[in-house]
């Protein structure tokens, strides 16, 4: 769960939130010294940042308003979105990813130019089947997968937590009904290939087994063999 929100001061706003909140367990906040930010710089900031985690639904979000942008000068402006870009930029060192949407296919090269771009991987089984590729956020999967409507009883007794991320993704509408099968509607990251399996076949399994390239080749093998160049 996220909530985004601004505050002049912030102290009131943390022990308002303390108070009325019960799902948070810390609080991030970013601040300016020497008058960098006015009351305008911030309400674009937090717009801005509500609208990404509106677009990437990886965390539910808070938040009962959906603010506009303000108005801003064109030089202001550029200087808020290098101020985002800092802040994005730090989140996920601190453990926060709930702005990163899934890169465009195109932009996952490797950091040598020369290498090729990630391989596309499929995961079947229970009558569907979901694309995916792994990038620096984590393991990605395409908008039209396909998954199984209903997680097997002992995912729910042993891994509940992993029978409410699918009714999450639900929610959010990240994956919805599709005949007897669930389809995502976006390009989707997930923190690991094996979370990505097992919301997809609605069981525990290892997905650096399931996930397999055109060939046939696993991901444990594509990585061994990586790691053996």
């Amino acid at each position: 769960m996220l909530y985004v929100g601004e505050g002049d001061p912030i102290r009131p706003r943390l022990e308002s939130h303390y108070a009325q909140k019960d799902f948070w367990t810390r609080a991030i906040g970013f601040v300016a010294v020497g008058g960098l930010l006015n009351k305008a710089h911030v309400q674009f900031l937090e717009a801005r940042l509500i609208a990404l985690a509106r677009a990437a639904k990886r965390v539910p979000l808070d938040n009962g308003n959906f603010p506009n942008e303000p108005t801003l000068s064109e030089a202001d402006r550029a200087d808020m979105l290098v101020f985002l870009d800092h802040m994005l930029g730090m989140l996920p060192v601190l453990g926060v990813h709930a702005f990163e949407s899934a890169p465009a296919v195109s932009t996952v090269i490797r950091a040598d130019a020369a290498a090729p771009v990630a391989p596309l991987l499929y995961c079947a089984g229970k009558g569907v089947e979901a694309t995916g590729y792994e990038a620096s956020q984590g393991f990605v999967v395409k908008a039209g997968s396909r998954a199984v409507t209903e997680v097997v009883p002992s995912l729910q007794q042993n891994w509940p937590a992993r029978a409410t991320q699918r009714k999450d993704l639900l929610n959010s509408g990240v994956l919805v009904p599709d005949g007897d099968a669930l389809r995502f509607t976006q390009d989707y990251v997930f923190t690991s290939p094996s979370l990505a399996a097992v919301l997809i076949l609605g069981r525990h399994t290892n997905g650096r087994t399931k996930w397999k390239d055109a060939q046939g080749r696993t991901l444990k093998e594509l990585q061994e063999a990586e790691a053996g160049s």
